[in-house]
């Protein structure tokens, strides 16, 4: 089995009956739970679990597996990232990615400048924003960039095969 996606994380306990609250990575917050099974790291290694109920509460969501029946039990679990088989996720158009996909890609601009690799993500009220890291200093001084991920205007190509993303941006602003 290749290695889940972490798609959230189990939060505080709620209540004295073994229930979570859970802190989503996904686009739609409560679509964490169409995802099944999920799989949480034991030490090493993943295990499956299975999530018997959840529901809204506030503003955030809370859940309840099915081999949790106290608080105690539930309490071992908190801070447990939540992961699913990369299997379920659907299959995208050419021109769109998994955020998964592009950390860890170079950064390069059209011109040859390597800026560095993707080492996360960001999502702003009007696009993503590529969080890119130099191995050291580059030679403007700067040690991690931000850059808008914007098809066309500043995303000129992406290759997953290659692990290469080639941009519009000089690095002298």
């Amino acid at each position: 089995m290749s290695e889940p996606v972490v798609v959230g994380q189990l939060g505080a306990v709620y209540g004295i009956k073994g229930w979570l609250k859970v802190n989503s990575f996904t686009d739609r917050p409560d679509g964490i739970f169409d995802y099944q099974p999920w799989l949480m790291r034991d030490g090493n290694s993943w295990r499956e679990v299975k999530v018997s109920a959840w529901k809204r509460h506030n503003n955030g969501l809370i859940c309840k597996l099915s081999h949790v029946e106290q608080r105690e039990e539930a309490q071992l679990l908190t801070g447990a990232d939540i992961g699913v088989s990369a299997t379920l996720f659907k299959p995208l158009p050419d021109d769109e990615f998994y955020w998964r996909d592009l950390i860890g890609c170079r950064v390069q601009n059209t011109k040859g400048y390597d800026f560095g690799q993707v080492s996360q993500l960001m999502e702003t009220g009007s696009n993503d924003v590529l969080v890119v890291k130099a191995n050291a200093k580059d030679a403007f001084g700067q040690r991690e960039r931000l850059i808008p991920f914007i098809k066309d205007q500043v995303i000129k190509s992406v290759n997953i095969a290659e692990r290469i993303i080639e941009i519009d941006w000089d690095p002298d602003f």
